[in-house]
């Protein structure tokens, strides 16, 4: 029996009551949580943690929506308007058209709904699950009522569940209650219907935890979660609208009116001049058709679907299509250094304790290597022989949440790079984390906390000749920032293992000297406490620590990282490092990677940036290269200091209290790896591998699908205007038309679509990254493309007019065959149009040119023309589009001053690529 509202509802209410009776109706344990057969016979019977949305819009409904556009009303009407004539032929032709192109868009938009879905189901949620007495990591979707699951400050709340415990727990429910202050929660039981929002001893599917954490036992899952109720009535789909799309629509509409304006013009002063109104009505609809681009919505969605696909396979997932444009317009990336910039490969090369100095050999995680006295060689067993040393290197393996492993022979960190660096230290000096821990067994801890800066667990003292106290002691571990630990403690631990009182001047000036070497420096401190404690709060934290040591740890910049900023900055592009980090580790950092701005790397701390008022802030901002020590409020206001200047921001993230930075930059970076599900949800795009050289291939990426949108303006709209122009002048001189109706449909929705389709597929060009952003206030038409648009349209006008008379004359006023000829001499000059725009036209040229060039990208338009060929040769050979368009067959003659007549648009292409170089 699969999990179901029904089944909810006879569910009793967990809210009243106690902790364990929940726990035993569930046929759970707190502590060792479900079996694993008993995971297996209840996901049978309640089925996945997956949510079943309302099912989309039915295919043909979809399909039906494509004709909701005002050209195909206009289309649809005129082919009524010809049946009621009579013309029943012209009639199906139009109306096959439409179909055609109502196919087109329908397929090509499923495509693209479906590659952002597919994307989007590819970013899964963990959860930390108890099962058969082991805490693991599991997909969300596998979790079944009775898993005891623990939650930490970052994490999305998996399914509905009864708190077990809490520790300064606060939960973020305003997407389920409309809350907008994260609760406060609790474990104790609740009075009998006490409403949803007050429910502080539940957590609700689709929350998140803001702080704190706790534990707590699966009460429901899927559709019989809160928010499963609600979304079984919301309807599921890609949203594939963006800026752009919407420029782009409100650009046909306009045009839309000025051609039906035209039109009636045309169709008025044909009447005037006493010609008959089916003829004005052929102009009148040839001219409407003409002039609208039918086949930029098809371009315009393959365009941003493809952008989405190759960001993908690049490392950056797409979650909100306006992102795709936003990349290419970014002007400052705001990056976070660790595991971004940086490997995130951590190895400890320094230790202070106790006013001495040690190096430490061996690289990564491997636990292979010593510890050595840097002032002396006298092969002493530093870590028992100095005390402090000792407890520094064991406050860091036992103030930890991460663990060594070996796969296929190599040593590897399940957790954070720091700590297994950590771990890897204490080992080289024999404590073993597993070990350590049954010697010094863990009864509480605070877990790392972005506002806070470190982390603390308690544990009691069971062996004596660790030196740690005596057996039944409890004793407080804590590491984090020096800042944080410096300003708690009160002592310091010195070699001989006496406590004196605290030098800060000392401590800062000695992690100041290792941070000069880019090492990251974390501070290490201990609190005896009584025995009768057993639980931790940052009340205890607060004052009073004893000061151990620091551990210095290397970070070495990533190679492609150092590449990705200089492909950044040559691209217009500032990158700012904003992290965590010691200032100086910073400075050293960003240096070897290249954020020198006129030599220099300018720096500034969280510290000082709380000082200084918002306007001063902009200029800091602005100038700034590093921001230190800095807290996510603060990166919140560098945000919008950058953005007050007109800068387009792309900021990364992975904390919790980043989402607000996140959401208010124009393109909001989670990191994929390291990011809590907070950061994740707040953001537009994820990076699958937490590498800044991702974010560079997806602002390249941004560029190029702009440039394949520009290639594709720049081709229609030259062509309609020339068929609009011909049309046009032809009506109102009273001349007879050139190209009829159903020609400009073949043209528009066929050929068009045929040739400028392949133009989203083209590779970046050369010169992408070495141009300056995008302004995304710029016109969709800028002066250079309109005097291209106008300078093409002009040839096609006269090639058209040109080819039709001179073909009227030599063939005796056969006008089938003279509006043939125009029509195939206009292909032939478009193709060598779409040439000089293409990726293709511009490898031919090099090759031309001796230049060893690949064309392998510009495979999509080489088929294009190919599919082109092949149609226009049955436009006017086959005997049924004979009938259908009123074409005739062309002898060989005719076909060569075709294609000649078509040369001419060659140094025309050379000439406008002049005043607007094709990108």
């Amino acid at each position: 029996m699969k999990n179901s509202a029904t089944d909810r509802r006879q569910e009793p209410p967990y809210y009243e009551l106690p902790a364990s009776e929940v726990v035993q109706s569930l046929g759970s344990h707190p502590e060792k949580g479900l079996t694993t057969p008993e995971v297996k016979s209840r996901i049978d019977r309640f089925g996945f943690n997956e949510l079943k949305a309302k099912p989309a819009k039915p295919a043909w409904l979809r399909f039906l929506a494509q004709f909701n556009q005002a050209l195909l009303y206009i289309l649809l009407v005129a082919g009524l308007i010809k049946a009621f004539l009579g013309s029943w032929t012209n009639a199906i032709v139009i109306w096959g058209v439409t179909v055609i192109n109502a196919i087109i868009g329908f397929v090509q938009e499923s495509k693209a709904e479906g590659a952002i879905a597919s994307l989007a189901a590819a970013v899964t949620t963990e959860a930390t699950v108890v099962r058969d007495e082991k805490t693991l990591r599991i997909p969300s979707r596998e979790l079944v009522p009775g898993d005891v699951v623990q939650l930490a400050s970052g994490d999305k709340v998996p399914a509905d569940v009864r708190l077990l415990t809490a520790r300064n727990l606060q939960i973020d429910e305003s997407a389920l209650t409309g809350e907008s202050v994260p609760v406060e929660k609790t474990y104790t039981p609740l009075n009998a219907g006490t409403p949803l929002a007050e429910r502080v001893n539940m957590a609700y599917a689709g929350s998140f935890v803001t702080f704190g954490q706790g534990s707590g036992v699966v009460v429901a899952t899927a559709g019989a979660t809160e928010v499963g109720q609600i979304s079984q009535s919301i309807e599921q789909r890609a949203n594939l609208s963006t800026p752009l799309t919407r420029k782009f629509a409100k650009f046909s509409h306009t045009l839309l009116y000025v051609i039906l304006s035209l039109a009636a013009l045309t169709f008025a002063v044909g009447l005037g001049r006493g010609q008959s109104w089916a003829e004005m009505f052929e102009a009148a609809v040839a001219l409407a058709v003409s002039a609208i681009p039918e086949g930029l919505p098809a371009v315009v969605t393959v365009t941003l679907a493809i952008g989405v696909d190759r960001m993908a396979k690049r490392h950056a997932i797409i979650r909100k299509l306006p992102a795709v444009e936003a990349l290419g317009g970014a002007t400052v990336i705001c990056s976070d250094k660790t595991g971004t910039l940086t490997e995130n490969q951590m190895t400890v090369q320094v230790i202070y304790a106790g006013g001495e100095h040690y190096s430490i050999s061996g690289t990564g995680y491997d636990p292979d290597g010593e510890i050595g006295h840097v002032e002396e060689n006298t092969g002493r067993d530093y870590p028992r022989s100095n005390p402090v040393l000792k407890e520094c290197l064991m406050a860091g393996v036992l103030c930890n949440d991460s663990h060594l492993e070996v796969k296929e022979g190599r040593w590897t960190v399940v957790g954070d790079p720091t700590e297994g660096a950590l771990i890897t230290v204490g080992q080289k000096a024999g404590y073993v984390r597993a070990e350590l821990a049954q010697k010094v067994p863990r009864i509480d801890s605070i877990p790392f906390e972005s506002d806070f800066q470190y982390m603390a667990t308690l544990n009691e003292v069971q062996d004596p000749t660790l030196e740690l106290g005596e057996p039944g002691s409890h004793i407080i571990f804590v590491k984090g920032s020096v800042e944080a630990i410096v300003s708690r403690a009160s002592h310091m631990l010195m070699a001989n293992g006496q406590a004196v009182p605290l030098d800060t001047e000392i401590i800062h000036q000695q992690a100041e000297a290792i941070a000069q070497h880019g090492l990251r420096v974390l501070a290490f401190a201990k609190k005896p406490i009584s025995p009768e404690q057993t639980t931790l709060d940052h009340s205890d934290i607060e004052s009073g620590l004893i000061f151990l040591g620091l551990q210095g740890m290397i970070d070495p910049p990533r190679e492609e990282a150092i590449r990705a900023v200089r492909a950044c900055q040559t691209a217009g592009i500032q990158v700012k490092m904003i992290t965590g980090d010691h200032i100086t580790t910073a400075k050293a950092i960003a240096e070897r990677i290249g954020l020198q701005r006129d030599r220099e790397v300018l720096a500034f701390t969280g510290q000082q940036l709380e000082q200084i008022d918002d306007q001063t802030l902009k200029q800091i901002a602005e100038d700034g290269s590093v921001f230190a020590r800095v807290a996510p409020a603060q990166k919140l206001r560098l945000v919008e200091a950058l953005q007050s200047k007109g800068e387009i921001v792309a900021m990364t993230g992975d904390g919790v209290n980043d989402a607000p930075a996140l959401k208010q930059a124009d393109i909001g970076i989670a990191m994929g790896g390291a990011g809590t599900d907070v950061a994740k949800e707040a953001s537009d795009m994820l990076l699958t591998d937490d590498n800044f050289a991702s974010i560079e291939a997806a602002v390249e990426e941004g560029r190029t699908v702009y440039q394949n949108l520009q290639k594709a303006i720049a081709f229609l709209l030259p062509v309609n205007g020339g068929e609009s122009m011909t049309i046009l002048i032809s009506a109102i001189l009273g001349r007879v038309l050139p190209i009829l109706s159903l020609q400009v449909l073949w043209l528009n929705m066929v050929n068009s679509v045929a040739m400028t389709v392949p133009l989203s597929f083209e590779p970046k060009s050369r010169g992408v990254m070495q141009r300056p952003p995008l302004d995304p206030r710029q016109p969709l038409l800028s002066k250079n493309l309109l005097k291209r648009i106008l300078a093409v349209s002009v040839f096609n006008w006269i090639l058209i007019f040109g080819i039709f008379e001179w073909a009227r004359e030599t063939t005796g006023g056969d006008l089938a065959i003279a509006r043939t000829m125009a029509i195939q001499a206009l292909v032939a000059g478009r193709v060598i149009y779409l040439l000089s725009i293409s990726h293709l036209g511009a490898a031919i040229v090099d090759r031309l040119r001796g230049r060893d060039v690949s064309i392998s990208g510009a495979t999509a338009v080489g088929l294009g023309i190919l599919v082109t060929i092949v149609l226009q040769i049955l436009f006017s050979q086959w005997d049924l589009m004979n009938a259908l368009f009123r074409t005739a067959p062309l002898n060989l003659n005719q076909w060569l001053i075709c294609l000649a007549a078509g040369l001419p648009m060659l140094p025309l292409t050379i000439f406008v690529n002049r005043i607007d170089p094709p990108n």
